[in-house]
């Protein structure tokens, strides 16, 4: 029996650069930061006072979800929501017409409703349980943006939500798109949603001295591969994809953005925040991905790297590359980081960049890996600095990596017969 094929039929974010996919890829293209001062609250005592804010959000903007229960979500949970309309509207789905039964939601979301713990923690020392919401649990649990995307539409395929830290979006969709080949649904709404820009969650990173401390020009901060760099910038948003299986896919005449052909997954089984120096999780789960897809690793034009901008991740991120595709490293694959622009989303992330890697293959382009005016000494691959480029995109590969050592790729290909 010949194995089932997954495509990617709609897409939605809502991200630092814009609350659209179009308008997310043309400000890649335009070379623009998403890092600014943080606006939420005052960020003058801490240490890092920038990040990839999601600017004058107040709630879900759709005739179709209410002000009254998007005030009942998390920000996290109205990132993902908002993202999902778009990613259902643009698939042209009508789930009407569909068997709900075998229709999916699987959402990642690293921490989930930090905002909703910190306010309702706030409360509680001011004035006492009682002031305590209700709607405390139903926010801030991480499988709540799965199970209000459910709600809305009436899905009831399998849904639930993945945590695995800044892996947490490329295993959610790893995991939906395994799912639809196992036959087990028709159609996944799957990626990533994450809030943690908030005071508490500002202040944890710093402490842990992983932020960059470029107060003084954001849009200058994220530099991944660069030796300059400092550290990542913490940013929030969501990234949602339609996952459909081919034929059903081809029955309604959806437009197809790119095939998901490969899923590879692994831990580092090293430590909790830093990765494995020599990369032998990063390089097992490329593996294992291309082996998944039955692709060879010269067959990869691009890859989206994780590239948060931290002095260890970069460099284990680019050795584990080279292992991975030997002298194709250094001839012919190119790489950038997106995270250059939209700072580090967490549990987002996958969700987000797997949106720019289909575009890349959509539009001939690669975007690029902005602030990489100086390379360090040990990043030395092609990773497309300063300006996008256009070429012909066939094959890409997206990583993600997340503390606690999980490891996430996903590989997608120009449609084909």
């Amino acid at each position: 029996m010949a194995r089932r094929r997954v495509v990617i039929t709609g897409m939605g974010t809502v991200n630092p650069l814009a609350r659209s996919v179009g308008g997310y890829w043309d400000a890649l293209m335009a070379c623009k930061s998403g890092i600014s001062r943080i606006e939420r609250f005052d960020p003058t005592p801490f240490t890092s006072q920038i990040g990839g804010e999601v600017k004058d959000w107040t709630r879900v903007e759709s005739e179709s979800y209410s002000a009254r229960e998007s005030k009942r979500l998390d920000r996290f949970a109205q990132f993902a929501v908002q993202a999902a309309i778009e990613a259902v509207d643009d698939s042209g789905l009508n789930f009407d017409d569909e068997d709900r039964e075998r229709c999916a939601v699987i959402i990642g979301s690293g921490i989930g409703g930090l905002q909703e713990l910190e306010t309702q923690t706030e409360r509680m020392l001011q004035g006492g349980p009682g002031r305590v919401s209700p709607f405390t649990v139903p926010k801030l649990m991480a499988n709540a943006a799965s199970g209000t995307i459910s709600i809305i539409w009436g899905l009831q395929g399998a849904n639930f939500a993945v945590v695995t830290a800044c892996a947490s979006g490329a295993n959610a969709i790893g995991e939906a798109y395994k799912l639809l080949l196992r036959d087990e649904g028709d159609i996944a709404i799957t990626g990533g949603s994450e809030a943690a820009l908030t005071r508490v969650g500002l202040a944890s990173f710093c402490s842990l001295r992983g932020l960059s401390t470029r107060n003084d020009e954001p849009e200058r901060a994220s530099r991944p591969f660069d030796k300059g760099r400092d550290g990542f910038l913490l940013a929030e948003g969501a990234g949602l994809i339609v996952l459909e299986e081919l034929q059903h896919a081809k029955a309604r005449g959806a437009d197809i953005y790119a095939e998901l052909v490969g899923y590879g997954a692994s831990g580092d089984a090293h430590h909790i925040t830093a990765p494995d120096p020599e990369g032998v999780g990063a390089i097992l789960a490329m593996k294992r991905c291309l082996q998944d897809a039955e692709v060879n690793s010269d067959e990869v034009d691009y890859i989206n790297t994780h590239g948060t901008s931290t002095q260890l991740g970069d460099l284990a991120e680019t050795g584990a590359i080279k292992k991975v595709f030997g002298p194709r490293a250094n001839s012919g694959l190119v790489v950038s980081s997106t995270k250059s622009a939209t700072g580090h989303l967490l549990g987002a992330s996958g969700g987000v960049e797997i949106i720019a890697s289909a575009l890349a293959i959509k539009n001939g382009a690669v975007p690029p890996t902005l602030n990489l005016e100086n390379p360090d000494e040990g990043c030395d691959l092609d990773y497309c600095p300063l300006t996008p480029r256009e070429m012909d995109v066939n094959v890409v590969l997206s990583n993600s990596f997340g503390f606690g050592g999980h490891n996430a790729c996903l590989l997608i290909r120009k449609m084909r017969d």
